[in-house]
């Protein structure tokens, strides 16, 4: 299999406020060329087409687990321009998550988290939208219906009924804390925080290994709450270390210590970012497995970069060392300018993603060297987090 090698520009350093404008053109774009249509997952040969019907979902439908990285786009672009067209695309996509999660389309997973965060959340916490609250609300409860005890785990994928899927739980579930944890600050509901405290108290103990890295993904028994098994899905083997795995740690445990106090979170969150970097090839953006190093010719993955940069730029925020928090900043900012001059399109027009050299899945070959929604999304926020400090997250 032959990969495109991201190339060096040599025009001059690319600003931040350029970036944001060669990005927001591309969201503005996309959004013309699909309309109501949700794209796929990834691109196909650098174009977004529209999400392949399953079921009795159509067409273009919002089904999966990342149709709201789309809606966060839009939501980022609105709040970087003010042009209510962002706003207006936006809502009508809240809406229609309102929709699923109302008819029960799709929701045996835990991206819940993912997919009402960035859409009936975002919407409420930025507009007042009070059908948004009730909606996440409720995509909130189905959420909460996917935890374990006496592991104290909310289970991944699947029905729970599913005996190959019970007990796992993967480490991109960090980031869909965040709904529980909105959830109980709208509520004063327990329930919601004390599975968040149990959840993220778990993978702390469980799925980061003593030397930094983490699994993808780990098992509990769902009847005794022992823990069984480290394994992957996504990475080069069970003891690889999956790059958006680890960029997932550094931002899941550092946002996820904010609002729980838990110190050996902070702790897990600064073990992730130091492996991380650790093993990073020189133009630091990572190959999309941690195992492999300068020289390789494995494909990147920009979006694990972009995810790290907005990682960092959290746990710069929760740091309670100065030093250590100006060095999280500073890393961010190198990773985000590599990003910018040699992971971006040389020009708007040239593809549909907003970064290029992305993977999805390779052991099963999908969104190799492709853009990725979710690439998109965190290199929009990151740049926004480093152009508006003030702004404030959707998680």
């Amino acid at each position: 299999m032959t990969f495109t090698s991201p190339t060096t520009r040599t025009s001059p350093a690319v600003s931040t406020e350029t970036a944001i404008a060669a990005a927001v053109a591309t969201v503005e774009r996309n959004t013309a060329t699909l309309g109501a249509a949700y794209p796929d997952d990834t691109t196909t040969d650098n174009r977004y087409h529209p999400r392949p019907a399953h079921g009795s979902v159509p067409e273009g439908g919002n089904r999966g687990w990342t149709t709201s990285f789309r809606t966060g786009q839009l939501w980022l672009a609105w709040e970087l321009t003010g042009n209510d067209v962002y706003r207006q695309a936006a809502e009508a996509d809240v809406a229609d998550f309102g929709r699923r999660v109302r008819d029960e389309i799709d929701l045996d997973t835990h991206d819940l988290g993912f997919l009402y965060t960035l859409s009936a959340v975002a919407a409420h916490r930025l507009t007042g939208d009070e059908v948004a609250r009730a909606d996440a609300l409720l995509a909130a409860d189905h959420l909460m219906r996917r935890f374990l005890e006496p592991a104290g785990v909310i289970q991944a994928w699947g029905d729970l009924s599913d005996p190959l899927q019970r007990g796992r739980t993967i480490i991109d579930s960090l980031m869909n804390m965040p709904l529980l944890t909105w959830a109980a600050e709208e509520t004063g509901d327990e329930r919601y925080s004390d599975a968040v405290r149990r959840h993220t108290a778990q993978l702390e103990q469980n799925i980061l290994r003593p030397d930094d890295s983490t699994f993808h993904t780990f098992y509990w028994d769902a009847e005794t709450g022992a823990p069984l098994r480290g394994a992957t899905e996504q990475g080069a083997f069970d003891e690889s270390c999956w790059a958006r795995g680890q960029a997932w740690g550094v931002y899941g445990f550092a946002m996820n210590y904010a609002v729980t106090g838990d110190e050996r979170l902070l702790a897990a969150a600064r073990r992730c970012a130091e492996y991380f970097l650790r093993h990073l090839p020189a133009d630091g953006v990572p190959f999309w497995d941690l195992v492999y190093t300068d020289g390789s010719d494995a494909p990147r993955d920009s979006s694990s970069a972009a995810i790290v940069v907005c990682g960092l730029l959290e746990l710069a925020q929760v740091e309670t060392d100065a030093a250590r928090a100006a060095e999280w900043a500073a890393r961010a900012h190198t990773i985000l300018a590599s990003l910018i001059a040699k992971y971006t399109p040389a020009t708007p027009e040239d593809a549909d993603g907003l970064i290029l050299h992305s993977v999805y899945d390779l052991p099963k070959n999908v969104g190799v060297d492709e853009a990725t929604l979710w690439g998109d999304y965190f290199y929009l926020e990151a740049l926004m987090r480093v152009a508006r400090p003030e702004w404030k997250k959707y998680w």
